[in-house]
């Protein structure tokens, strides 16, 4: 289709630290390969409502450090339709815009493959989202910061578990993927793990719990994944334990959006920055409706078709290595 002389970019979904970083680098990557760059505000929700600028090395300058996403993100309901994303391509056109660098989660790049293949324009996807969900990667975007965060978080409340000799059950995001929370537990010494992949019921926690406190341990912290998965997450937990058990005494916090926040860890940012610069790198090699991936420390290109179709799964060694260290 000849040489690609302008780029769109543009997040979406949920936000994730080490996005910026990838920013800056689609932008100085493209201006690299002599080719101009447009920021989309808001996601999908900026093409339809042409809310694009033009960007330069400068505007990428001082953001590699921040978290959140300098173009914003949104979800849109009308880029669900036919309409909407007919809308979207002629803003595209009347910009002049012939290629796209997406940057978000599972979502995202449907919403990429449906537009690519409807309206033939190459589509290069740059996976961030804290939950690691995708697969086809090693890695996602935002995962390695939102793990530390986590982690700090609960030893921190280790901390006042010990004082009190308390149950904190933690609840992290993964309503669907128990990534996080599976790493985060084995990090913070979790004495339980709850993830939505793996069925454990009630009786199975408590044999965790009781084992520990037979031990005189002065603690005990559960890491709960978000979500009715997992009988409606932690708050629903605790209150059966302290129904059935009164004998323990269990607190709940619930770690929320501050998880999404902060500045990004190093790993983030230079996952972002190879990501960003690859992205480009595929665009003028003429590639299209394709995911970039970080796969035994190399960059790898994987279709969206692939990405979207297989659930990626736990390793299975990291929720064995969870059983041995809970004795």
């Amino acid at each position: 289709m000849g040489q690609l002389k302008k780029v769109g970019v543009l997040t979406s979904g949920g936000d994730a630290p080490g996005m910026n970083a990838a920013i800056r680098a689609v932008v100085r990557a493209a201006i690299c390969s002599n080719m101009e760059v447009m920021g989309i505000t808001q996601g999908y929700y900026g093409m339809i409502h042409d809310k694009m600028r033009p960007m330069t090395s400068k505007s990428v300058s001082n953001i590699i450090h921040k978290g959140g996403t300098i173009l914003k993100s949104a979800r849109s309901e009308e880029f669900r339709t036919k309409e909407g994303r007919e809308q979207a391509y002629n803003n595209l056109e009347k910009h002049g815009i012939d290629c796209l660098v997406v940057i978000g989660g599972d979502g995202t790049f449907n919403g990429a493959r449906i537009f690519g293949h409807e309206c033939n324009i190459p589509i290069v996807g740059v996976p961030g989202t804290i939950d690691n969900d995708l697969f086809g990667t090693d890695y996602t975007i935002g995962y390695d910061t939102a793990l530390n965060t986590v982690v700090d978080a609960v030893d921190k409340i280790r901390d006042t578990a010990s004082a009190h000799n308390r149950i904190f059950f933690v609840e992290v995001m993964g309503r669907d993927a128990g990534f996080l929370a599976l790493r985060s537990g084995i990090a913070s010494g979790a004495e339980a793990i709850l993830v939505p992949e793996i069925d454990m019921d009630f009786k199975q926690l408590y044999t965790y719990l009781e084992k520990g406190h037979n031990k005189n341990k002065s603690s005990s912290i559960v890491i709960v994944a978000e979500g009715e998965k997992i009988n409606g997450g932690a708050i629903m937990l605790a209150e059966k334990i302290k129904k059935e058990y009164p004998n323990f005494d269990p607190r709940v916090t619930i770690l929320g959006h501050i998880q999404r926040g902060g500045s990004p860890s190093a790993f983030d940012r230079v996952t972002a920055s190879r990501m960003g610069v690859s992205a480009i790198e595929a665009l003028n090699d003429g590639q299209r409706n394709v995911m970039l991936g970080l796969v035994n420390k190399g960059i790898v290109l994987v279709p969206f078709n692939q990405a979207l179709k297989h659930k990626k799964q736990l390793n299975p060694g990291l929720l064995e290595l969870t059983r041995v260290l809970s004795i």
